[in-house]
């Protein structure tokens, strides 16, 4: 039997991302929107892991099948752990990112160093076809910049420096980029749950 796998999400540079790393499934990869499915989602979780169980779970209900969702952040250690859970809507959900970053990097302007600490963080849920739930959570670590930099990527990629490349997640590429980022090393993990739970099924 051919699976499908429905990724909760109607962001295309996400999409771009998923289809390139689970690629080698041998499994189709849609688009909420492609899937047909338009739930409204009550992202009401208190963690990355709930939120992204919540979205999995309200596609899947449409659904039905395999269904990914995930919740990813930026976390900064100087400002407690925020934005968090609320990085997408900080601020309001129509406020640009540019506007977002730079309040950000207004905020730590006292921060030095270490204390610039941030990461990405990623949870991914799959709701599997009998409903029973699977998690897999990853970060990408760094500091958050003295500005902005870099095009590639979107939303907070462009103030998350990486020392280990002297670059910020935007100024990467996207090959790069899924090598180490929070959401490429998650869906990798659950590529391998995947493969593991659906040998020989997809012959």
């Amino acid at each position: 039997m051919k699976h499908k796998i429905v990724f909760a999400t109607g962001n295309e540079g996400k999409m771009r991302e998923v289809r390139m790393i689970l690629d080698d499934l041998g499994m189709e990869i849609l688009s909420m929107k492609e899937a047909g499915a338009a739930p409204e989602i009550n992202e009401n979780g208190k963690t990355f892991g709930e939120n992204a169980e919540i979205k999995a779970r309200a596609v899947w209900e449409c659904t039905g099948g395999i269904v990914l969702a995930d919740d990813s952040g930026l976390v900064i250690d100087y400002l407690n752990g925020e934005p968090g859970i609320y990085s997408a809507r900080y601020m309001g959900e129509d406020t640009s990112y540019e506007i977002k970053n730079q309040n950000l990097i207004d905020r730590v302007r006292g921060a030095k160093g270490q204390e610039r600490a941030a990461r990405f963080v990623c949870n991914i849920a799959a709701v599997l076809p009998d409903g029973q739930v699977l998690h897999t959570e990853q970060t990408m670590e760094g500091l958050i910049a003295e500005a902005p930099a870099g095009n590639e990527g979107f939303g907070y990629d462009p103030i998350l420096y990486l020392p280990e490349f002297g670059k910020t997640s935007a100024e990467l590429t996207l090959e790069q980029k899924n090598e180490i980022s929070h959401r490429g090393k998650a869906l990798e993990a659950m590529k391998k749950e995947l493969q593991r739970l659906f040998k020989g099924e997809e012959k």
